[in-house]
């Protein structure tokens, strides 16, 4: 699978905007493209490079991350409680080779947040579900925000 792919999926899923900042892709759920900027938060994101970061070594030929926002219920049935230690680069502490290709992990920033990640994935299959519940967890976030301005 490559990114351009994974990509093109992303983007059919309803109410998607994205934003591109350094090669990188950021999926919004924003149907009416409305979100103030202060409430763009993505559910997913590819990342193709290190301009964030190192310690997934991105820089690597062929290599990008997938990064889902997910539910703490689905978070903690993959991987437990997440990572809370931190080392002097602020990365989590999980146990995981971050730069391990085609593992699906803890997000080696975002773990807390429940966000995981997966470098270099090597087939969409089991990673369909992850992305359809960041994409409806997503819109259930908008709905209840918008719920909460109009009730």
């Amino acid at each position: 699978m490559t990114a351009d792919e994974l990509d093109r999926l992303i983007r059919e899923q309803p109410g998607v905007r994205v934003l591109e900042a350094q090669d990188d892709l950021f999926y919004l759920y924003d149907p009416a493209a409305d979100l103030p900027p202060e409430r763009q938060q993505p559910f997913a994101t590819i990342v193709t490079g290190d301009h964030y970061e190192q310690v997934s070594r991105l820089d690597e030929p062929g290599a990008w991350r997938l990064n889902l926002g997910l539910t703490k219920a689905t978070y903690t049935s993959l991987f437990g409680s997440p990572p809370t230690e931190r080392d002097a680069d602020w990365v989590l502490a999980s146990g995981h080779d971050y730069a391990a290709r085609d593992l699906l992990m803890p997000h080696p920033f975002y773990a807390s947040q429940y966000w995981v990640a997966i470098v270099s994935p090597s087939t969409l299959a089991p990673l369909l579900p992850l992305i359809t519940e960041a994409h409806d967890f997503a819109a259930r976030k908008y709905a209840n925000q918008a719920a909460r301005h109009t009730g």
